[in-house]
């Protein structure tokens, strides 16, 4: 693919109000939009990649989850064990328990459906859910289980067709999404049936950009500047209190379509998009998204009061400099293919897989073990 760098600019819009959302800064109120301009982003470079090896005769799905994989797990990795540690640490014996459960439906792409039987995404209580935040990258990966099954099946048997059918399951998701805010809200907001239309709206702006297009320079501008609208909009003025995901959504989804199809380096928003510093938020972005979450929770645990905005804006700045770390040594090193093998690559995924659900399994059948206070509680009893 063509390096396109309004793109991460496009992730660092995504990523930013999600951080200062879950920080409850003031003016980010409808930050959590940013996980829906993730998932259109998504779907875009995904389905990008798959229609351009298809037309080379190249696309496998070996080939595709390798990618996955070191896309997604080393930084996650190192995210989910350092936070481990600290659970440990801090967390009381049923909180440990509860994130064992967490951990070991992380293993398997799976806290989306944990968190959707435990708790409201917009409760008081989620912030203190170390591991919350992976609900959104379980419902990628579960989308992904069976879109890139679908585009070889596709390709060889429905040909013109397949985006019909995409079209077809779009339309019904959107529809379940609308039912469900009504009758099943928490499954609503972390289920893949309500968020399946997201992505597919990056899907969508993969296959109309498969052939050039080149629109005026003029429509251009408009589009591009009423996407971004659409997106400030959206992160500023939406709220914990509007049905989500919902028609609400289509505002960051359209906004976040427009912007892929018609911002480039010409264009004002494309300009302001590829400024360096914003290109550079947005490519350490996934880690930021990884971080920030545990880093919250973790200090509001261990305070004895409310954290202030002076703190919290300072973790937010911590969760960046954390990810550039992890994007710098871990990353980046694992998406070297020089390094580590396609067939390496593969086994590692598994073994990750098997360490997270091993830890999470001791946590859950350990009772979270309480003897780790026995020294505090009985520090008689313990000489």
């Amino acid at each position: 693919m063509q390096y396109r760098a309004e793109i991460d600019g496009l992730r660092a819009l995504a990523v930013i109000p999600v951080v200062l959302f879950h920080a409850g800064i003031a003016g980010f109120s409808g930050g959590f939009v940013g996980v829906d301009i993730f998932f259109v982003i998504s779907g875009y470079l995904i389905t990008s990649i798959i229609l351009s090896e298809q037309q080379k005769e190249r696309f496998t799905l070996t080939g595709f989850y390798e990618r996955r994989a070191r896309r997604i797990l080393p930084a996650l990795m190192l995210v989910t064990l350092l936070s481990t540690v600290a659970a440990w640490y801090l967390l009381l014996p049923a909180e440990l328990v509860d994130y064992g459960k967490s951990l070991a439906s992380v293993g398997v792409f799976a806290s989306n459906i944990l968190f959707w039987t435990q708790s409201d995404y917009f409760a008081q209580t989620s912030e203190f859910i170390p591991l919350l935040h992976t609900w959104s990258l379980a419902v990628e990966e579960q989308f992904y289980l069976i879109f890139p099954v679908f585009m070889i099946a596709s390709a060889a048997m429905l040909k013109s067709k397949r985006l019909l059918v995409l079209t077809v399951v779009a339309i019904v998701s959107f529809l379940f999404c609308e039912w469900a805010w009504r009758n099943a809200p928490e499954a609503n907001f972390f289920l893949a049936p309500s968020r399946m239309w997201e992505l597919l709206a990056g899907v969508f702006c993969a296959f109309y950009l498969q052939q050039p297009r080149d629109p005026s320079p003029l429509i251009k501008q408009i589009a591009s500047a009423l996407g971004l609208l659409m997106l400030v909009y959206s992160i500023i003025f939406f709220d914990k209190t509007i049905p989500f995901p919902s028609v609400y959504a289509l505002l960051p989804v359209l906004g976040t379509a427009l912007i892929i199809l018609f911002t480039d380096k010409n264009t004002l928003v494309g300009q302001l998009l590829s400024v360096p510093f914003i290109v550079g938020i947005g490519l350490i972005s996934y880690s930021a998204y990884l971080w920030h979450q545990p880093l919250f929770v973790f200090a509001r645990l261990s305070s004895l009061e409310e954290l202030s905005v002076s703190m919290l804006l300072g973790l937010s700045l911590l969760a960046f400099i954390m990810a550039y770390i992890s994007w710098r040594w871990v990353e980046k090193p694992f998406r070297n293919r020089n390094w580590l093998s396609q067939r390496q690559i593969l086994w590692m995924a598994g073994l990750c897989s098997l360490v997270l659900i091993g830890l999470g399994l001791m946590f859950v059948f350990g009772g979270g073990f309480d003897e780790r206070f026995v020294t505090l509680a009985n520090p008689i009893t313990a000489i």
